[in-house]
């Protein structure tokens, strides 16, 4: 390979040898080459600034280690001296942070003393974390439980949710001393209770796995829809059904509570948090679009009829309204409330776990009371209680069936009505709520009023359908969902529509949801309707043909030429069309009778206006005298349209000839200018071969004169010269005279 390379430049060696001229275009060559890129690259090191130096992004008063040169190496150290630990990844130049500044200020003055704070700049191109860290987004809350994390906060951020998530972040186990305190915690939540037994050792492994599984569940859920508690007495753990040591109890109000089967799975993190996310029951979810093209609530809504409550809620404080829909939610999912065939009374059925068939009344009793049930004396003879029907079921558990006495010990929850709706109808409903607060624009957009610190918001969209309905502030929420369940619905559809503000009359009247019947429907007026939205183009187009349209029918009180924003305005359904534009025409006396303009048949004022004549002509009030002097208005506003037209195409044609004779006026000026332009291009060339001709006349008179200047002064020492000589001349004459005459004598 070598012995070729070098053959090759031998080879070039010796043409450029034998033809220099090819060397030298090689050389010129390469320096045209990188004398560009020279200039090009000392330029470009003049124009691009150097970066600004970072500042701090947080106020030094605010008890916040702002670390705004990207030293992401001392998150770790400082993590090691705080129990919890929040990270607030930012960018400088982001809206999103600067507005989230705010809000984790107010949470670090409030936590200062629990909780470490830490912002780390992420964009600074110097820093060590722009380097690591591939965030796409900005700002990212890292939160960190001694060594364990991290876990990202995906909420809102907002001072009061941010401190909610810090604060079961520092807290994800919720102690339960006694009785009372555990029926609290599973009666209000969705809850997992743990049983651990601290004799044997400070920490039990199996608490510390069920510690990081209640920080885990934190990373899936940041709402903390499902709490953890622990509880470490023998007493307590049995009001739930727990004898054994190192157990995890799953509360669950529809469906059977579970216990975590240990001799199926293994007991670990991921399998804990996996277990309790797949057997957990949510009746009710929080959704928070992020008010951009997010696809979350689309993504609920396709699941079937939604209930969605917009209410105003503060995480850190307690809410009675939050907890008035909750239960409601809880009644209408919940199917407990069938009946003994038998004897009438009410049962609730459950699987539980029991390992004697005779403490099967003290599990009924115990499970009741934890469902919150009222259970003031179980039957503890016959059939009642006795009868225990074992089902088959690998993790040996017992259906047991409760049945209380017959009156006045009822359920409470079968004296609802929507107790159990949702098994008793095909009309499912998911249950959302969404904060007042942050989503008040998506509720005015459904039909909302006033401000979102007022009476909550409850709407049930239908998407598959196309229809919502809006809770009245006179119904309650029960009639409201019964009356959605049934089969024919008494509800009406909502209609939202834009709020039309006209100040001036207009010839064209814009008609909104709110004002389509009052419009449309008006037994004493011709009404011509156009359907168009903001979107459609072709709908633009005819906006100049209708006010033509209107102008002629201006004064006109029997009929009205009007439009609709479908866009913006949703209508009945009988009165919605297929496409845009669309013209329908409802004849006075005749409303039933609406006729839709052919869509074969250009929209123009002549064919529009046929198409009123046409059809307002076949009124039954024709007979009178009335009929016949309107039919002979229109008539005659006809011809005049016909006259109108003429003219305007007398006037197109005068038009036409003026902008000829203006555009070939035009083109003669333009060929002219041209010439001019021409002419002075070749006086301004010959004037400056003149002054070219005159400077090099001028530099040769120049040459001359000073070359018969030197001819002059040349000329005047060869004169001198000359005068010299003749006066030696004369003196070697007079020399030569004397000399003569000497020897003569």
């Amino acid at each position: 390979m070598l012995q070729r390379v070098r053959a090759q430049l031998r080879q070039v060696a010796d043409q450029m040898a034998r033809r220099p001229e090819l060397c030298c275009g090689a050389i010129l060559l390469t320096c045209a080459l990188l004398l560009p890129i020279t200039l090009t690259c000392s330029r470009a090191k003049n124009v691009v600034a150097l970066a600004r130096p970072p500042v701090r992004f947080f106020p030094a008063e605010v008890p916040v280690v702002d670390l705004f040169l990207g030293q992401i190496e001392e998150v770790d150290r400082l993590r090691e001296e705080a129990d919890v630990s929040l990270v607030f990844y930012y960018a400088p130049w982001c809206a999103h942070s600067i507005t989230a500044r705010q809000h984790v200020q107010q949470v670090a003055l409030r936590l200062a003393r629990q909780v470490q704070f830490v912002a780390v700049n992420c964009w600074w191109h110097q820093g060590k974390c722009r380097k690591q860290k591939s965030f796409f987004q900005y700002p990212v809350i890292h939160l960190y439980y001694w060594r364990f994390g991290p876990i990202e906060y995906r909420g809102p951020v907002q001072s009061e949710y941010l401190e909610s998530f810090i604060q079961r972040v520092s807290a994800p186990l919720t102690y339960l001393p006694t009785r009372r305190a555990l029926h609290t915690f599973i009666t209000h939540q969705q809850g997992v209770v743990g049983y651990f037994q601290f004799n044997s050792s400070p920490q039990p492994a199996a608490y510390i796995t069920f510690l990081l599984s209640a920080l885990h569940a934190l990373r899936r859920d940041h709402q903390g829809a499902v709490r953890f508690a622990v509880v470490t007495n023998q007493a307590v753990a049995e009001g739930v059904s727990l004898r054994e040591d190192e157990s995890v109890y799953l509360h669950r109000r529809l469906n059977s509570s579970l216990v975590f089967p240990r001799a199926q799975r293994n007991f670990t993190v991921q399998a804990v948090c996996d277990w309790v996310f797949e057997n957990r029951e949510s009746v009710i979810h929080w959704i928070q679009p992020t008010g951009v093209k997010s696809y979350s609530l689309e993504a609920e809504l396709q699941r079937g009829p939604a209930l969605l409550t917009f209410l105003p809620h503060n995480p850190l404080t307690a809410n009675q309204l939050l907890n008035q829909v909750t239960d409601v939610a809880w009644r209408y999912h919940s199917c407990c409330g069938s009946e003994d065939g038998a004897s009438g009374v009410p049962r609730c059925c459950r699987s539980l776990v029991s390992g004697r068939a005779s403490a099967a009344c003290d599990v009924c009793v115990s499970h009741c009371w934890a469902l919150g049930l009222y259970v003031g004396r179980v039957e503890l003879s016959g059939s009642s209680c006795g009868s225990v029907q074992s089902s088959y079921s690998p993790s040996g558990q017992f259906s047991v069936c409760c049945r209380s006495v017959p009156k006045p010990l009822r359920c409470p929850l079968l004296s609802d009505s929507i107790a159990g709706l949702q098994c008793r109808t095909n009309k499912t409903l998911h249950f959302y709520l969404l904060d007042a607060q942050l989503h008040w624009p998506l509720a005015q957009r459904l039909g909302a009023s006033g401000n979102h610190s007022g009476p909550p918001f409850i709407t049930i969209i239908n998407l598959r359908d196309e229809t919502h309905y809006v809770l009245k502030h006179t119904d309650s929420l029960e009639d409201f969902i019964q009356n959605f369940s049934v089969s024919y619905s008494p509800l009406h559809r909502h209609l939202v529509g834009h709020k039309q503000h006209q100040h001036t009359q207009s010839l064209i009247q814009e008609v909104t949801s709110d004002s389509f019947l009052d419009t449309v429907m008006d037994s004493q007026r011709d009404v011509l309707l156009l359907y168009y939205s903001a979107w459609c183009g072709f709908c633009s187009l005819l906006n100049h043909v209708f006010l033509q349209l209107a102008r002629l029918f201006q004064g006109n009180s029997a009929l009205t030429v009007a439009r609709v924003n479908v866009g913006r305005n949703d209508l009945p359904w009988e009165f919605m069309v297929d496409h845009l534009p669309s013209v329908l025409f409802f004849p006075r006396h005749r409303k039933q009778m609406s006729v839709k303009f052919p869509e074969n048949t250009p929209m123009t004022v002549p064919n529009l206006l046929r198409f009123v004549l046409q059809h307002s002509s076949h009124a039954p009030w024709e007979e009178s005298g009335d009929g016949v002097e309107s039919v002979s208005l229109l008539g005659a506003e006809l011809h005049s349209l016909q006259r109108e037209v003429f003219s305007l195409h007398r006037a197109r044609e005068r038009l036409s000839q003026q902008l000829a004779v203006l555009w070939r006026e035009n083109r003669r000026l333009t060929l002219h200018t041209h010439t001019l332009e021409t002419q002075n291009a070749e006086l301004q060339a010959q004037s400056g071969r003149l002054e070219t001709l005159y400077r090099e006349k001028r530099r040769q008179l120049a040459d001359s004169v000073h070359r018969l200047q030197e001819l002059a002064d040349a000329s005047e020492e060869l004169l001198k010269e000359n005068a010299l000589l003749k006066v030696l001349l004369s003196a070697l004459r007079d020399r030569d005279t004397q000399e003569g005459k000497c020897e003569a004598s």
